[in-house]
């Protein structure tokens, strides 16, 4: 195909390919994902055959290591997966593809801008152009450009209630989502959320990562910053602590004092509209009971507390 359309997260996604572009196969985590255009975007990718010149004075502001898992253990591959380089107001992503080694691409796009430009190279005459690490890429900027957030985190929603469980690789968020999902609830995400303020609410979306994901989405009542602990624990953290740990677990290329002020902001008023506890759990079932009971207690106090202040009115 030449052109296709994705809703993400609530976020358009128009890409087509440029008339010197390759034959478009989205992956197929993706397809479930594709949509039908009405003429509006978010942003609109062109997708080219070949490779592009960076301007002489670009600098190179940001790169990314290439870091797999194994045994619990991350281990460096190499040291340049992915860079991005600033010319002006333009900003440019070079990547590494680690499943298709011979391909490479550069990917113009800029925060002022809502059309960017996709060039690849050694990409054969059809392909996915949002192959890894380019899906993730793309989703961040976007997150940074609407000040929304993306964080390593798993999320459910259970009678209407939206819990995020945020934590890095380990601390348990596949197996709180799999414990949720037996008492019926429905998982948003085991692994990666964007998270956006929309018209005063802030909503937990899905971001594609499996064959079979489908957009998902869902309210959020409370934030928890998880790790396995031999009983089951809540904290309740406010103010700069929750701002500070919750963005330990955002993905975040904080390489500008603008991209810093807009990040910070946009978690420090998250965390003023939102509960967020720390909370270590034992990996079973009786975790689910110890926050339904934690947050019937909290709703009874803050009831309770409405009708002494109406009382005393």
């Amino acid at each position: 195909m030449r052109n296709y359309t994705l809703n993400i997260a609530r976020y358009i996604i128009r890409i087509e390919s440029g008339d010197d572009g390759p034959e478009l196969v989205p992956g197929e985590r993706f397809v479930k994902s594709i949509c039908e255009y009405d003429g509006k975007y978010d942003v609109l990718i062109r997708v080219h055959h070949g490779s592009y010149r960076l301007p002489e004075e670009a600098d190179r502001v940001f790169v990314a290591p290439y870091i797999i898992e194994s045994n619990g253990y991350k281990v460096q591959r190499y040291d340049n997966f992915w860079s991005v380089y600033k010319h002006n107001t333009d900003l440019f992503v070079i990547t590494s593809f680690p499943d298709s080694p011979w391909k490479k691409a550069i990917l113009k796009l800029s925060f002022t801008l809502r059309e960017w430009d996709l060039w690849l190279e050694n990409a054969g005459n059809e392909t996915d152009p949002l192959d890894y690490p380019l899906d993730g890429l793309v989703l961040y900027y976007l997150t940074a450009i609407n000040a929304d957030i993306m964080i390593h985190a798993s999320g459910v929603n259970y009678n209407g209630q939206g819990y995020l469980f945020s934590g890095v690789s380990g601390k348990g968020k596949t197996t709180m989502a799999g414990l949720w999902y037996n008492v019926g609830a429905q998982v948003i995400h085991d692994d990666r959320l964007i998270i956006r303020n929309i018209e005063g609410n802030y909503r937990m979306f899905n971001t594609p990562v499996y064959r079979d994901d489908e957009p998902a989405e869902s309210a959020i009542s409370h934030i928890y910053l998880i790790s396995h602990g031999i009983e089951n624990n809540v904290i309740p953290v406010r103010e700069a602590s929750a701002v500070t740990l919750v963005m330990a677990n955002c993905i975040q290329h904080n390489y500008s004092p603008d991209m810093i002020a807009r990040f910070l902001g946009s978690v420090s008023l998250m965390a003023s509209k939102i509960p967020v506890s720390t909370l270590s759990f034992r990996p079973d079932r009786s975790i689910i009971e110890f926050i339904l009971k934690k947050k019937y207690e909290s709703s009874s106090s803050f009831g309770l507390e409405r009708n002494r202040v109406h009382t005393s009115c």
